[in-house]
């Protein structure tokens, strides 16, 4: 084996500069990447800091209680009825109820009685931080209510590096501060509840193509720069970390070379050292690929099983001293802090009393939808609504007498029941014939309705669907309005009485396959050929991700374009109220729109197994932080629309930029204070105040999303790092302020490896998208 091998490490004096391509020989053996990832070793033991203490002093003692046998089961799932997506056996004699870990992110998946909240794009879509929040106190609420201890979200990685990635939407953006200040309020909100996040998913997992080894092709290795690495995706997870969360999951690519859970320095070195993180780490499902390695590299839970390479074999491993029996006690203590921590131990919910495996079966009914909940979730599906395009305000409608609609996503699916195609992995909108497509073949479209959530076990489950037919129906009824539709033809005759046509089409993507393309002929064509036949087209799309238009969009007959993104179980209903005005949108892209697929470059599309490294595939990360808008910046391609854009029914105005430091605040080099949750402690010091006057100059009440970019020197022309949404009347104004902290405007020292506060002139910008920044100024440090 090894005279077959191809060395190919030359020059790597840096973690994560790539590999060399000068050999020709396909590698056959990953002993050609050893090194890549510099071990980092031991697993460090978890202190109890800060709010942990008294949790870790519960959990302590208890595990002192434990038997060898009873901490190793704590350390694996177990089969069970149940749906729960994994199970930790209950520890009878000692009091402890077991774990259910249950799917996901954007809600209760596999069971009955639950909601279907607006998804992870959704809500990077509002810009809204309170929003966030009480969407993730009502989403834990159904959680707990179902026996549910620790929910498999949120999702900030994958962060969004390729456009056709199939999970992109589960997240939040694919900027990190907006990303990880969402991520932050989620975590803090679902946790409030008592019910444990599991941020995911650690790190680099940044394509469904290629994530898992088959047959003999390993998984693909995400090759990122140290100051890549801290820069972008570690940024989300240092905010999750900072928030409290209990639990994160390692992904299941390499990261340079290194599985994600057997990964020592990205599991010991950067999140248990330098984040501090004080919970457990728990493997993706199926993401184990070692045994005694992954324990040392700080692997602390496998799902959803303990076989084949934990349980029985973890034993033997702390017996004959391969596992020492300290870090064995820091994977129990640690899960058992969580338990503690969250308040399990005292009142919760009965272990999976709402998640019985077969809705089909008799089985307890246990209601954990809330009418409490109703606004938040209709909210939720309105602030998902980003409108792009409004030509001679053709937005709101003024009372229509005939409107034509037209797409297939506009209706609702035909089928949601138990066991149905689909049910349960967010396919119900899916054609048949496209339910087990795969790979190159996966449909761009569901084509059987309206898109309410994307595919794979980021989906969540509908009390029921308000489609935009439905919700246009009803208001056509309360207003005397009458209505044509057809939810299948691609080039549908149109009345020409009709006051506005709107087309509603979607984007699918899911879990498993990366997306095949970033727009589809047949929906292009159908809005075009609407577009010929009516005066007033109105373009709505359900988008699990970034969908191009260039297309239509300049059709002159092409009025508005509305992204609604994934607005779950209240879609109909919010499109509705926006399409009317009852609510002004106030939605913002989390994600830029270019003109086409090219603008991308080598970012459009997924990476695959090439050359020599047919079996191992590589995807070099070697655009730096330059994803998205910075890399539109610094190549200085326009988008069609900008991240960060969106518009209202009326306009805002800024002025006022104020730009002072923080007094007496420390402008030190570098960070010297104890690491506590999060990272060193003056990373999170204020040390710089931003303040600016939005006013609303239109004639309605509307809600602007101001945002604060910073131009960090040596860096990108301008990176996000603030952001406020006042709701303001007509002719009022407002003060929003903003707090740079010392993490804000450092940059990664790889050399120092520590976050350098540099010192020179940093360019503040204000205003309402990453382009449209009429207040500038400069802070000098």
């Amino acid at each position: 084996m090894l005279s077959t091998l191809v060395y190919v490490l030359t020059g790597l004096a840096v973690w994560g500069d790539g590999v060399g391509t000068a050999a020709q020989s396909i590698i056959t053996d990953d002993t050609a990447f050893y090194g890549q990832s510099p071990p980092v070793y031991p697993s460090p033991n978890g202190t109890g800091s800060g709010d942990w203490a008294d949790s870790y002093s519960k959990a302590r003692a208890l595990v002192a209680q434990m038997t060898l046998e009873e901490k190793v089961n704590l350390t694996g799932g177990i089969s069970a009825d149940s749906s729960c997506s994994g199970v930790i056996t209950p520890i009878e004699r000692l009091n402890f109820t077991g774990l259910c870990l249950s799917d996901a992110g954007n809600g209760v998946r596999t069971t009955d009685f639950v909601s279907s909240w607006a998804s992870g794009i959704s809500v990077g879509a509002s810009w809204n931080r309170d929003l966030a929040r009480k969407r993730a106190i009502g989403m834990a609420g159904e959680f707990r209510t179902k026996g549910v201890h620790i929910a498999l979200g949120p999702v900030v990685g994958p962060l969004g590096r390729i456009a056709t990635n199939g999970r992109n939407w589960e997240g939040f953006s694919n900027d990190p501060y907006l990303c990880g200040a969402l991520a932050f309020d989620t975590v803090q909100g679902m946790q409030s509840v008592g019910v444990a996040t599991s941020t995911k998913h650690f790190i680099g997992y940044e394509q469904e193509t290629n994530r898992n080894p088959s047959g003999n092709v390993a998984a693909v290795s995400s090759n990122i720069d140290d100051k890549t690495i801290h820069e972008l995706y570690l940024w989300p997870f240092q905010d999750a970390v900072k928030a409290g969360t209990g639990n994160i999951m390692c992904s299941y690519n390499r990261v340079n070379n290194s599985y994600g859970c057997a990964n020592s320095k990205t599991l010991n070195g950067l999140l248990k050292t330098e984040l501090g993180f004080q919970g457990f780490v728990v493997s993706d499902w199926g993401a184990q690929h070692a045994g005694v390695a992954t324990a040392l590299a700080g692997l602390d839970m496998v799902m959803p099983s303990a076989s084949p390479y934990w349980g029985s074999k973890l034993i033997q491993a702390v017996n004959n001293g391969s596992v020492s029996e300290s870090r064995l006690d820091d994977m129990a203590t640690r899960i058992i802090a969580g338990w503690y921590k969250m308040g399990q131990d005292q009142g919760f919910p009965a272990l999976d009393q709402g998640m019985p495996y077969d809705l089909s079966a008799p089985h307890q009914r246990v209601i954990a939808k809330s009418p409490s909940n109703k606004g938040v979730l209709l909210q939720g599906a309105v602030e998902s609504h980003v409108l792009v395009k409004n030509v001679n305000n053709a937005l709101p409608l003024k009372s229509p007498k005939l409107i034509s609609l037209f797409g297939y996503s506009a209706k609702s699916f035909d089928q949601y029941t138990p066991w149905a195609g689909g049910w349960n992995g967010g396919q119900e909108s899916l054609a048949p014939e496209d339910l087990n497509q795969k790979g190159s073949d996966v449909t761009q479209i569901a084509a059987n309705g309206t898109l309410i959530s994307g595919g794979g076990s980021g989906a969540n489950m509908p009390a029921y669907v308000s489609s935009p037919a439905q919700a246009l129906s009803q208001r056509a009824y309360e207003d005397d309005t009458s209505l044509w539709w057809d939810f299948h033809s691609g080039n549908p005759k149109v009345d020409q009485s009709s006051d506005a046509c709107i087309v509603v089409g979607n984007a699918f993507a899911t879990e498993g396959w990366d997306r095949v393309g970033l727009h589809d002929d047949f929906t292009d064509a159908l809005i075009n050929n609407v577009a010929s036949q009516c005066s007033n087209t109105i373009v709505v799309f359900h988008n699990a991700g970034v969908r191009l238009v260039d297309q239509f969009i300049d059709h002159p007959n092409v009025t508005a374009l509305i992204f609604a993104h994934l607005p779950g179980q209240d879609s109909g209903r919010a499109l509705t109220s926006i399409l009317y005005g009852d609510v002004n949108p106030s939605g913002k892209l989390p994600y830029s729109v270019p003109h086409n697929e090219s603008d991308y470059g080598a970012l459009q599309n997924e990476t695959h197994p090439d050359g020599i490294y047919e079996l191992f595939p590589q995807s070099d990360f070697t655009e730096g932080v330059y994803i998205d808008y910075r890399a539109f910046d610094a190549k200085n391609i326009t988008p069609r629309y900008e991240f960060g854009f969106g518009l209202s029914y009326t306009t805002f105005g800024f002025s006022g930029l104020q730009i002072s430091a923080v007094e007496g605040a420390d402008t030190s080099e570098y960070p010297s204070k104890p690491i506590v949750e999060g990272g060193h402690e003056d990373l999170w010091d204020n040390l710089v105040k931003v303040s600016a006057t939005v006013t609303n100059t239109g004639s309605v009440a509307g809600a602007e999303v101001a945002q604060l970019y910073v131009g960090i020197p040596n860096g990108p022309v301008k990176q996000l790092r603030g952001f406020a949404k006042p709701v303001l009347q007509p002719g009022e104004s407002t003060t929003v302020d903003f707090a740079l902290t010392r993490r804000d405007l450092s940059t990664w020292d790889v050399v120092a490896q520590n976050w350098q506060l540099q010192g020179g002139d940093y360019r503040i910008y204000v205003g309402s998208s990453s382009r449209d920044l009429p207040l500038t100024g400069t802070l000098t440090i």
